[in-house]
């Protein structure tokens, strides 16, 4: 069962019907801010999940089952979805009304409702019945075709920016923003979270620049996308690797000075015909030395320069553990709840989902 809350989100109630990716990510996070969520599984799903990958995102919940092709197992979800503030589905456009649990079915018997959408490709479009993934989607909003050096293919963002970026957070804004505007209209709305939209909308700044004649779309020829020698990433001695990203003057001057290029034989900054000159200098300086002996000369300094730590590196960096980054739940190491707030903050995380299946009606009386 999820704990009693005293988060920002406390005394929201989210039912969520189970999916996968972006949806439980953002069930998660505002379980996480002190939402009650309650997610819906099928009749025995639980017990193929709580042991496998699946239940990563699932922590902070009460976890019910309910057969929803049965009138008793509708009536119940009925039931929850009547004294909810949110309702959360990641399935394809219409399987939802199939079910009887479409948006007009869901406000007419809860008008506040906030009906959210979690989809890849939106509520409607040529390709919203097709089946895609994280990697489908940013392919065709051109984030992918950035992510590359010039002349190499494409490296896949993880899916951080389909997902997760582009995914879960607008599906929160959306939910947010519609909480916030029904306590001036008293009505819910259905929010369409697509994530080919919020990944576009994440490239924004990416789109201005193109605008503005100051982006190619000739991969790792850009600012941001290697194409710049003083935002990459070089390899040292010992095969590990060092982040560089000093692009103002300033932090440049001191990038160079500790890096130990800063003499006058040494190309300027945004002397653009002699950057790949500038590059191999850069690069033969790294090489001289192991990524931790060149993170303990940038560390703390405004040269923009860290080391390219692993997962389990993060773990133990400096800044990391002051601020309580990660923590452990229920065995698993993990993110801790993010924002922070001064007043109501995020509740300690709690458990992983039960073992047990929780009594439908038992939940929110």
């Amino acid at each position: 069962m999820t704990t009693s809350s005293t988060g920002p989100l406390a005394g929201i109630r989210v039912v969520e019907l189970n999916g996968i990716g972006p949806g439980p990510h953002a069930c998660m996070m505002m379980a996480d801010l002190g939402a009650d969520v309650v997610t819906v599984m099928r009749p025995g799903e639980l017990a193929t999940q709580v042991d496998g990958w699946a239940h990563i995102t699932r922590r902070g919940r009460t976890v019910v089952e309910a057969n929803l092709k049965s009138d008793e197992g509708l009536a119940q979800v009925r039931d929850l979805i009547s004294k909810a503030d949110v309702l959360v589905e990641g399935f394809r456009p219409g399987v939802t009304e199939r079910m009887g649990l479409g948006p007009d079915e869901c406000l007419e018997l809860n008008p506040r409702l906030v009906y959210a959408r979690m989809t890849g490709w939106g509520q409607h479009g040529p390709l919203s019945q097709t089946a895609g993934h994280d990697l489908n989607y940013i392919s065709l909003t051109g984030h992918l075709n950035a992510t590359a050096r010039k002349g190499e293919r494409p490296v896949p963002p993880l899916n951080l920016v389909g997902d997760f970026g582009g995914g879960s957070m607008f599906l929160i804004q959306g939910i947010l923003a519609a909480i916030i505007e029904r306590a001036t209209s008293g009505k819910g709305q259905v929010i369409d979270a697509a994530m080919t939209d919020g990944a576009s909308v994440l490239g924004q700044f990416q789109w201005a620049m193109r605008a503005r004649g100051q982006w190619s779309d000739v991969a790792g020829t850009n600012m941001l996308d290697t194409g710049f020698p003083f935002y990459d990433v070089y390899t040292c001695s010992d095969g590990k690797f060092m982040a560089v990203g000093c692009l103002e003057p300033q932090f440049y001057a001191e990038f160079t000075r500790i890096l130990g290029i800063d003499g006058d034989e040494v190309p300027g900054q945004f002397d653009t015909d002699r950057w790949d000159e500038l590059r191999e200098i850069i690069a033969a300086r790294f090489a001289t030395k192991t990524r931790d002996e060149w993170a303990e000369q940038f560390y703390g300094t405004d040269a923009c320069t860290t080391p390219v730590l692993s997962y389990t590196e993060a773990l133990s960096h400096p800044h990391i553990t002051a601020r309580e980054t990660f923590v452990e739940v229920a065995g698993d190491i993990g993110p801790s709840p993010a924002p922070r707030f001064s007043r109501t903050p995020a509740n300690p995380v709690p458990a992983a989902p039960p073992r047990e299946v929780t009594d439908i009606n038992q939940v929110w009386g």
